[in-house]
């Protein structure tokens, strides 16, 4: 067993349900007690210490111990396509996305960056992540035995599309179904993986690779309850026009998914920038979540999200990073766009408080895919899944943090301030895996 003493900061509890205050849970020299992995205790250190006073105890002094950020949306294909600016989506995908896309054709160039982006994750405090694989089945092999060999709580799957993109991105619906098959039997529920059914949208989705998406959803060990769909939806209002002229016979963009029993609550659909009232009121009865993925719909012009339409339908919401549209992985800078994008939208906006970004980031992640059980907070039980922000000294983040009022201001200071290079430590499971600092 290893006592872990740190300032320890989680949100247990949900902010949007209630006081954002009653949702956090803070203990500015708090212990966490780690056993194989799992939380066995947490509390303050003085009373855990006389509890257990013969475990060793790892000290991470400075900064705070939050739980390992989740990402509910983003692209690995695309980590090497950061920084196309000035374009809206469609010119981008067309410019910069889907060429790289295209390159991960080659086994060796995929399993590169598929080292490039899982180090990313890790590296930006990520270790739970909803990911869009690629269109080429091999990628997404090299992407799950990567993901398996650093412990990640990875979902995620291959890509179809059968129409609009470049050629060599489509794939037929019967090669998409048995591709798509094969995966799921080699990958879903191995360790810490699972399979997510991930057409890209249904601007390059028809009816006939939307029908698969639905057999696969529902033809395998588990139904419903033991995989995962995403995809995007309402992103760019282009994108949405050229969606409604694809299926006139649809009420509106989410019904080209809800057509094919692809929306309920093992559901996440990315963006939703320009939903309708009516497609609000479906993903709140079926349970849908919403990924937001800030920095992307800034870079590319897509709008400001509703966040509070979502809420008062009753639609939860989590952040994604998204990558390459998005400006990196680190979710707290996605935490922070978040709070600006509802400052700018005004009495139409949702004010947000550091214990709603830090729910966010964790625990709202945790419960769109359905590892709230696991992961997402320090609750005993859960896997010890954490990240360790630390300031280097003298450093304007550490100045701050040094002046924080309470547990609330220091996180506020930390949305505003952490970059990755604060990330001091990154546990999986209890495996320290993240930069190599040293743990004074």
């Amino acid at each position: 067993m290893t006592l872990y003493r740190a300032a320890v900061v989680d949100t247990p509890g949900d902010p949007f349900a209630g006081e954002p205050a009653d949702a956090l849970a803070a203990d500015q020299d708090g212990g966490v007690l780690v056993r194989a992995g799992i939380i066995l205790a947490r509390g303050p250190f003085g009373s855990l210490h006389a509890e257990y006073p013969d475990e060793p105890v790892t000290e991470l002094s400075g900064g705070m111990l939050l739980p390992g950020f989740v990402d509910t949306h983003v692209h690995y294909p695309q980590i090497r396509a950061i920084g196309g600016l000035g374009m809206p989506l469609l010119d981008w995908l067309e410019r910069c996305a889907l060429p790289e896309e295209s390159r991960l054709a080659d086994p060796a160039y995929a399993d590169v960056v598929a080292r490039e982006f899982l180090d990313g994750l890790l590296a930006c405090g990520t270790t739970t992540a909803l990911v869009f694989g690629s269109h080429f089945a091999p990628a997404v092999d090299v992407l799950f035995t990567e993901a398996e060999a650093r412990g990640l709580n990875v979902t995620a799957g291959l890509v179809l599309s059968d129409r609009i993109l470049r050629e060599d991105l489509l794939c037929t619906p019967e090669r998409a179904l048995a591709e798509s098959r094969d995966l799921i039997e080699r990958w879903h529920g191995k360790g810490r993986l699972r399979y997510a059914v991930t057409p890209r949208f249904s601007l390059s989705a028809s009816e006939e690779i939307l029908a698969v998406c639905m057999e696969l959803v529902q033809d395998v060990p588990g139904g419903r309850d033991d995989i995962w769909f995403t995809s995007h939806l309402n992103e760019n209002l282009a994108e949405v026009a050229a969606v409604a002229d694809l299926f006139p016979g649809s009420d509106h963009y989410l019904g080209t998914y809800h057509q094919h029993g692809l929306v309920n609550d093992r559901s996440v659909f990315a963006h939703n920038v320009h939903a309708s009232d009516k497609e609000l009121a479906l993903m709140g009865e079926a349970g849908a979540w919403a990924a937001h993925c800030p920095t992307s719909n800034s870079a590319l012009g897509s709008g400001l999200f509703p966040l509070r339409r979502h809420v008062e339908h009753g639609v939860s919401v989590a952040l994604g990073s998204d990558v390459g549209a998005g400006t990196g992985l680190f979710l707290p800078k996605e935490g922070l766009q978040a709070y600006f994008m509802q400052q700018l939208l005004g009495g139409e906006g949702l004010p947000l408080t550091p214990v709603h970004l830090l729910y966010l980031a964790t625990r709202a992640g945790a419960l769109a895919l359905g590892l709230a059980d696991r992961v997402g907070d320090f609750t005993p039980g859960k896997d010890f899944d954490a990240v360790w922000l630390r300031p280097a000294d003298g450093s304007t983040y550490a100045v701050n943090l040094a002046h924080a009022a309470d547990t609330t201001d220091a996180l506020a200071r930390t949305f505003a301030l952490a970059t990755p290079a604060d990330v001091a430590g990154v546990w999986v499971r209890g495996q320290q895996v993240g930069p190599e600092k040293a743990l004074t």
